[in-house]
């Protein structure tokens, strides 16, 4: 990008939700060092999801450590020529700790635990406004999704967090101000901050302020005193402390991971990406209008890149279940023995052979809304094999996805470009089938960059941009990087596109109102 000849490296932590990784950038974007470890999940009972976030701390430590010494084998000075870090995380999953002690109060409770239906239920009742009762504030409906729930959740049936609160020893904070307490000194000092990114997800923060919304929190009876500072997403915040590897350098961005997405594949005003990880993530960029979806999407912050720079905002549609269903195949049922398997099996068939799949294990997300959703799998025959199957699970993502991208062509009321492009990123993306099967389904293209953990370039272009590795013109000029991408194009008839999407809209019809069969 740049064009200097002084060294210059950008670190990035990239904290998902089921893996953590280091990646180490030099100016022109390149990884010169990485390390990824996966770390526990914990499933207490159905419907809970956890993590033990001393785990999480110990995972991001051991990716800066081995990360630093594969750049330092292959010959760079990281030492010498870092210039700041980076930080990118798994939204919504949501922790409490002591900030006399250091110790979580509780696992963190992951963004696709659904324990807090009966809190939503509760305040859907109690709410003059219902399930949107707090749209209009922060973009988002009253769902097992977002924080609050969750905080609200710990507030009322954990006891440490009742009397930590009381005694003003709690702190709340999704995982991005946990690892940022930690890594700037936990007891000792550490910074209790979030960005605007991962406040959007919380339900508290007021999308136009961009601060926590004091009515919001007297309503749910939140105490404002055991909130994070909100910070923009790319600022010095401050610097690493003794007990971590790059001690002294400076933490200069932080993103929810799909907003680093979005700045990692430079999404403009009227652009939109895909992330397919765990879940599957879509959003696109509104600019600095707060747009309203009418189609079952949220609205939510896209970036706003500098303490003085303009919030872009975006529309998304999230989907719970993507990648995690081809971790139930290999887990769960033993019909792959990783998930890289899934491609070469789902190939040996044409189609599902009639069978769809929906992966609704915690009630359905965008558009749908539905927590008393769970999966289901029709249209099975003797005919019916594990190849078929796993083409139906791959389907299945890519149906989830033009779901919720049919929503934002209703939300965008004609100011579409006449052919639509989307842009993909995330682990399974290296599935060149599931990628054919979304242009496929979309009847559109698709494009993939020759980088697809767009998530943590993301993180490292906000930390860079801060410090002056990059200017926001070179992060979001795509014209150098579109000669690398690979683009897939339709080639399923409109006809045969039409009939798979109504059988898959009978069988999401088949998921609802099944969370109370008897076990």
């Amino acid at each position: 990008m740049a064009k200097t000849k002084e060294a210059a490296f950008i670190g990035s932590i990239d904290q998902g939700t089921s893996s953590t990784r280091f990646i180490i950038y030099d100016r022109d974007s390149r990884c010169v060092g990485s390390h990824q470890v996966e770390f526990t999940q914990l499933y207490p009972q159905a419907g809970w999801v956890e993590h033990d976030p001393m785990e999480i701390l110990e995972s991001v430590k051991v990716c800066m450590a081995k990360a630093v010494d594969k750049a330092s084998a292959e010959g760079h000075n990281v030492d010498a020529a870092l210039k700041a870090i980076g930080l990118t995380n798994q939204r919504e999953t949501t922790l409490v700790w002591s900030k006399s002690t250091g110790r979580p109060l509780y696992n963190a409770i992951v963004w696709m635990d659904v324990r807090t239906t009966s809190v939503c239920r509760r305040l859907e009742k109690e709410m003059p406004g219902g399930r949107t009762h707090f749209v209009e504030t922060c973009g988002l409906p009253i769902s097992t999704y977002f924080s609050a729930m969750k905080l609200i959740w710990l507030m009322e049936n954990v006891d440490a967090v009742k009397e930590g609160i009381e005694k003003k020893d709690a702190l709340f904070g999704t995982v991005d101000s946990w690892l940022i307490w930690n890594l700037t000194g936990g007891v000792n000092g550490g910074l209790h901050v979030t960005d605007v990114s991962n406040a959007s997800r919380t339900m508290l923060m007021n999308l136009k302020t961009l601060e926590w919304d004091k009515h919001t929190l007297e309503t749910l009876k939140i105490p404002a005193e055991i909130l994070p500072k909100i910070v923009s997403n790319s600022e010095i915040i401050g610097k690493i402390t003794e007990g971590w590897p790059l001690v002294g350098f400076p933490i200069a961005g932080c993103l929810g991971d799909q907003h680093a997405a979005m700045v990692g594949q430079a999404c403009k005003k009227g652009e939109a990406k895909s992330t397919y990880g765990t879940g599957a993530f879509i959003l696109r960029n509104t600019g600095e209008e707060v747009v309203h979806s009418t189609h079952g999407l949220l609205t939510t912050l896209a970036f706003k890149l500098g303490s003085k720079a303009p919030a872009n905002y975006a529309l998304e549609g999230s989907i719970a279940i993507a990648g995690a269903a081809v971790q139930w195949l290999r887990d769960s049922l033993g019909v792959i023995k990783s998930a890289s398997e899934i491609e070469e099996l789902a190939s040996q068939v044409d189609n599902t052979g009639g069978v769809y799949f929906v992966p609704a294990f915690n009630g359905l997300f965008a558009p749908w809304w539905r927590d008393d959703a769970r999966g289901v799998c029709i249209g099975i025959t003797r005919f019916t094999s594990k190849a078929h199957i796993a083409r139906a699970v791959l389907e299945s993502t890519c149906f989830q996805v033009k779901d919720v991208l049919d929503s934002m062509h209703k939300d965008a009321a004609g100011s579409e470009e006449e052919e639509f492009l989307l842009r993909v990123d995330g682990g399974a993306t290296v599935n060149n089938l599931l990628i054919q099967i979304q242009a496929d389904l979309l009847g559109s293209p698709v494009v993939r960059p020759a980088d697809i953990e767009t998530t943590a370039l993301g993180a490292a272009y906000a930390a860079g941009l801060a410090v002056g590795v990059w200017t926001e013109e070179e992060i979001f000029a795509s014209g150098e990087k579109s000669k690398s991408d690979t683009t897939f194009r339709p080639k399923l008839n409109e006809e045969l596109r039409k009939k798979k999407v109504d059988s898959w809209f009978k069988a999401v019809e088949r998921t609802f109102d099944l969370a109370d069969l008897s076990i």
